[in-house]
């Protein structure tokens, strides 16, 4: 489960912003809304966060910031150097910004214990890295490296003795641009795996991607099971659609060749191609199938979305979705996050993340005051994320109107100047 999420110099992201799904003492909602954790720290975490912002906020980055560090954890290993530096983005309208080094930090529960991992970066290598467990309420410092311009060379703490294995086999295995976390984890220390697996196996951040977003639905679309709860869910939706099939057809994939100083090649070849088609029925009349074509965007929004939203219910994961509102009806909005909130049928501790502008759900009814999330840009341009209990809104309170008078921050200026 995920606790916090920290992150500076990455983007818009300035200075360092904090994204923390502990619950409040507020006990609204606290038996469905709210996971309990055992933990004297963190005794409850909320089961989602909703972030609202204006139009390049920086609500996207705060999504892209968490999948640069998975994308890291998962593959610094075998990443070339050139993708590596790739992944370095920092603030660059700020001098004092543009070359210091990337900070990403996550505290997360996997398996009943505490993980604090952080890491620092820059275009050529990391340049910080550490990790705290804590098995009781005192925290155990495993590892922690810092990278010494002075000295060329990494400057290592001591070991925990609660961290065992071959420490310095690792520690020599590990390049300057890969994580120690990921080597030693990939060399077979069992006590890192569990953080290691809980970023590859538990973290699902979508986005939508077009066509290739309904893959994630549609692989499991042989399970007959899968299928009716999908099914279901469209039609709890009002999207009546009968049946989901996935057709292979011969088609042709176009092939574009650039070569400098030559004119471009076009070339084309055969191609299987899966064609998704969708079953309409009415009562005493002969079924239609239709493609994609004839589908709408939400229609085939929702369908992405499905997939990962009952793996993330039935697996207790993280799911995490920018603008997950597109093309979605404010209902359907509040059907997803009724689902992410049913106790019985989240039993698992799934956790939701999505930035958003319907601002229906705004409603202290449907989500707690602590789980809404707001982003906007100071006069330099430098994102800021803040939560909604900032301003310490009332019990009842209209939050929806409140947001679009502008009371709490995070929507647009709105000129009319320089339009005539």
């Amino acid at each position: 489960m995920l606790v916090e999420f920290r992150v500076r110099n990455f983007r818009s992201l300035r200075d360092e912003q904090v994204l923390s799904f502990v619950a409040s003492s507020d006990r609204a909602h606290s038996e469905s809304h709210t996971i309990e954790t055992g933990m004297r720290s963190a005794p409850r975490l909320n089961r989602a966060s909703v972030i609202y912002g204006a139009n390049a906020s920086g609500k996207s980055n705060l999504i892209f910031a968490l999948a640069t560090m998975r994308n890291l954890v998962m593959t610094s290993t075998s990443m070339p150097e050139a993708a590596f530096a790739e992944q370095y983005t920092p603030f660059r309208l700020d001098r004092a910004t543009a070359s210091d080094p990337t900070e990403f930090e996550i505290t997360a529960i996997v398996n009943g214990v505490r993980y604090q991992y952080e890491f620092a970066y820059d275009a050529r290598r990391i340049t910080a890295e550490s990790l705290t467990v804590y098995r009781t309420s005192k925290g155990q410092r495993w590892f922690e490296r810092r990278w010494n311009n002075d000295r060329s060379d990494y400057e290592w703490s001591s070991f925990s003795a609660y961290f065992t294995g071959p420490k310095d086999v690792w520690r020599k295995a590990t390049r300057s641009q890969a994580l120690f976390l990921t080597t030693a984890a990939q060399l077979n220390s069992q006590q890192l795996r569990p953080l290691v697996d809980w970023w590859s196996s538990q973290v699902l951040i979508v986005s939508w991607s077009g066509a290739v977003s309904l893959l994630p639905t549609l692989q499991h679309l042989d399970d007959a099971a899968f299928k009716k709860r999908v099914l279901g869910l469209l039609r709890a939706a009002d999207i009546h659609i009968a049946d989901i099939r996935v057709d292979k057809e011969q088609g042709q994939q176009v092939e574009f060749k650039f070569e400098l100083g030559k004119p471009p090649e076009v070339a084309a070849r055969d191609h299987e191609i899966p064609v998704v088609r969708f079953l309409h029925q009415l009562e005493g009349e002969e079924p239609v199938w239709f493609d994609t074509r004839f589908e709408s965007a939400g229609t085939q929004k929702l369908l992405a979305y499905i997939g990962p939203l009952l793996e993330a219910i039935d697996a207790g994961k993280l799911l995490v979705i920018d603008e997950l509102d597109s093309s979605l009806h404010p209902m359907v909005m509040r059907l997803i996050m009724e689902l992410i909130h049913d106790p019985k049928l989240s039993a698992r501790g799934a956790q939701l993340c999505i930035t958003t502008h319907d601002t229906s759900l705004l409603d202290d009814e449907l989500l707690r005051r602590d789980q809404f999330w707001f982003v906007e840009k100071n006069e330099l341009q430098a994102s800021r994320l803040y939560p909604l209990s900032d301003f310490s809104p009332r019990k009842g309170e209209a939050l929806e109107k409140g947001y679009l008078r502008g009371r709490y921050g995070g929507v647009p200026f709105i000129a009319r100047t320089g339009i005539h």
